[in-house]
């Protein structure tokens, strides 16, 4: 790291106080049942639209390790998880409630989270600029492969069938399509309407399908069990953090490895980390009767995930999360381009976004204990009442973008997309990526064919492109093959069995 880099973002911007409010802000929305680290990401990131760039960037991905711990504290009171990945953590930790170890189990997810902040960020910081280096061989070709490789692998691993994973990547490329030509600069689609001459807006897209979309299927759920008892956070001593150390060891590698693979997040970090600190545990029988262990694991495995996840992001400019899908949402509002380039131009960037994640782990510690009681009142709120006031602030924060009511209106139709979306099994995470990724892919692809005057055979002529497309084939394959395999060992178990007579 650079530390005069540092100490003047330290000293002439603020930096610092946009790291520590991030991370609260992730904290409380990651408390709240239902409002992911994704949603509560993109609820900010309207207002960050003003801000510097290192400033805004550091606040979302403040908001990305906040979230991930706060996810834990529903997940371990109420039985219910505030995100996606503390939902292996329900399982030890809300028996630990029931046995009276509230406080106990909050400490070790505490205390985990930040140990897997730390591993993430240190894998973070060694590994992705070495990797960026590899993006400089990249032609067009190369970087058309990128992106439909970016978009395979999602739309493969996404929950569902590989169809539906496929059409929401094509609607989000129909979707990045809309405003002028890269090439010709001639307008497209715009039908007459001035505010789509400069094109959509991802951070349009991102509010209303992951925000909108969750209000409306929140207002039909039912209400959730409230909390009477007053509950404090009890930090592991140091014979507990002797005795989780491998299980905390396991949830970190894993979070690694799940957060260089595309598609994979927090959620099948701490599923596959949960599974295997059993496997390897002295007492693989207390595992879903209270474990700390079972606790200790996702939770080091996930927050691992909120620092490790960016690494494919800043090395070549492929989200492999929602979440991070929203921070590149963020870069592109301010004009940046993740990849080598951003280390060279743009490095007091990179360099502000190491500092101020480190800020914000540290102050997890802190804030993770005094924020608690914040955390059980929003968690006490009756749905309407936080239904409202996040309405309000998406409709806020989108209108101080343009101060268009346009926007607005485009904003509350994507809502519904995301709602029927949701209703009809489609993943969203396709959809974005083809709204973040439609223009690269479709640039590259054009200028291949100007450098090659319309000969397709350049793409065979880049052995980069090549291999790059030979994965999405290979991924996409495998995909089928699974839907294949497992449709027919459904239609076996159905089959009725023959009796013997």
């Amino acid at each position: 790291m650079d530390f005069a880099t540092i100490w003047t973002l330290s000293t002439t911007t603020w930096l610092i106080p946009a790291a520590l409010i991030g991370l609260v802000w992730g904290i409380l929305g990651g408390a709240l049942p239902g409002i992911s680290a994704s949603i509560t990401m993109a609820l900010l990131l309207p207002f960050t639209y003003t801000m510097e760039p290192v400033v805004a960037i550091v606040m979302l991905a403040s908001v990305y390790i906040g979230a991930e711990y706060g996810g834990s504290i529903p997940a371990i009171l109420i039985r219910t998880p505030g995100t996606n990945s503390a939902a292996a953590t329900v399982i030890d930790g809300y028996e630990m409630r029931r046995q009276g170890k509230a406080g106990e189990a909050l400490g070790i997810s505490l205390w985990s989270g930040f140990l897997g902040s730390l591993f993430g960020l240190l894998m973070l910081v060694t590994m992705t600029e070495p990797l960026s280096w590899l993006a400089l061989s990249f032609r067009p070709t190369s970087y058309f492969g990128l992106g439909i490789l970016g978009l395979s692998v999602i739309a493969s691993m996404s929950s569902g069938s590989l169809v539906k994973g496929l059409a929401a990547a094509i609607v989000g490329m129909m979707i990045a399509t809309v405003g002028a030509d890269p090439i010709a600069g001639i307008n497209r689609f715009t039908f007459g309407v001035p505010e789509l001459l400069g094109g959509i807006e991802p951070v349009l897209v991102m509010i209303g399908v992951f925000a909108l979309s969750e209000l409306m299927i929140q207002s039909g759920a039912p209400e959730l069990n409230g909390l009477k008892e007053k509950i404090r956070i009890r930090l592991p001593s140091f014979d507990m953090m002797k005795r989780l150390k491998r299980s905390q060891a396991i949830g970190g590698i894993m979070g690694l490895f799940e957060g260089l693979t595309p598609g994979g997040g927090g959620s099948i970090a701490a599923f596959l980390s949960y599974n295997e600190a059993r496997r390897w545990s002295k007492t693989p029988e207390k595992f879903g009767k209270g474990s700390p262990e079972g606790v200790a694991a996702p939770e080091t495995a996930n927050n691992t995930v909120a620092s490790t996840t960016l690494i494919p992001l800043l090395s070549f400019g492929i989200p492999s999360s929602n979440s991070t899908a929203v921070l590149l949402g963020g870069f592109l509002i301010h004009g940046l381009l993740p990849g080598p380039r951003l280390f060279e131009q743009n490095a007091e960037v990179v360099t502000g976004l190491y500092f101020g994640s480190f800020i914000a782990i540290v102050g997890q510690l802190l804030f993770g204990i005094i924020l608690l009681p914040a955390c059980v009142w929003l968690v006490n709120r009756p749905r309407p009442y936080l239904a409202a006031y996040i309405l309000a602030l998406i409709m806020s924060g989108i209108y101080t973008l343009d101060h268009s009511l346009f926007h607005i209106g485009f904003v509350l139709g994507m809502g519904l997309l995301g709602y029927l979306m949701r209703r009809a099994g489609y993943p969203f995470l396709p959809l974005i990526l083809g709204v973040v990724l439609g223009h690269m892919v479709e640039s590259s692809y054009r200028r291949s064919l100007v450098l090659s005057a319309g000969d397709h055979r350049i793409f065979l002529q880049d052995p980069i492109a090549v291999g790059l497309l030979l994965a999405s084939l290979a991924f996409i394959l495998y995909s089928l093959w699974s839907e294949f395999a497992d449709s027919a060992k459904s239609k076996r178990k159905a089959a009725p069995k023959e009796t013997s007579i």
